[in-house]
């Protein structure tokens, strides 16, 4: 099997199912920004000296494969393609919410905003952080569109809660003082460069 097709040389794609669109499409810039975030954990998982949580983010590329067939499928029943393409699953956003829960109970609890930053395999873990909140963005958008899998959107935002409480994880494990952000106040509220919901 040959890495170059030459069928996307004008600009189009193929989906799950045989439906082809343009590659700047909505779904395609989904697939994209998933796609980017597991690439970034693999760049994560070169820098961690913490067998437990490399183990952890090697599982959830995986989960990214699923996240990125599911998004790249078509809703569509009772169609064969379709149907034999994994989707994420409610227990898939459960290991999410067991695994935080677990770091919460070794880190101090947050009372302020923190600068991203401490070692390299922290500063990329908020990276990744931001890039998984950007496919999450994208993925939203493709569902005011078209219909999607609500488990992916629920993913999305557990892993960017996740990949923060790492980041966090990872620089007490290695004996970083987090950089709190500092007390300014602009139009009367505190600035932040993190965004949470």
């Amino acid at each position: 099997m040959r890495i170059y097709t030459r069928t996307g040389d004008e600009g189009m794609t193929g989906l799950f199912g045989g439906r082809r669109v343009g590659k700047d499409s909505v779904r395609i810039e989904a697939c994209g920004a998933v796609d980017e975030c597991n690439t970034t954990l693999g760049i994560v998982r070169t820098l961690l000296d913490d067998p437990e949580l490399a183990e952890r983010l090697a599982w959830i590329q995986s989960d990214l494969f699923v996240v990125g067939a599911d998004v790249a499928t078509l809703e569509m029943p009772g169609k064969t393609a379709a149907t034999r393409v994994p989707r994420v699953q409610p227990e898939d956003v459960t290991r999410l919410e067991r695994w935080i829960d677990e770091a919460e109970v070794e880190l101090e609890p947050l009372r302020t905003f923190i600068l991203p930053g401490g070692t390299a395999a922290a500063a990329h873990l908020h990276f990744a952080r931001t890039v998984c909140r950007r496919a999450e963005r994208r993925v939203v958008a493709l569902g005011g569109l078209e219909a999607i899998n609500p488990q992916v959107v629920r993913y999305l935002n557990r892993l960017s809660d996740f990949l923060f409480v790492s980041a966090r994880l990872a620089n007490r494990r290695a004996g970083i003082v987090e950089t709190l952000q500092p007390s300014r106040q602009t139009g009367g509220e505190a600035t932040s460069s993190v965004v949470a919901a």
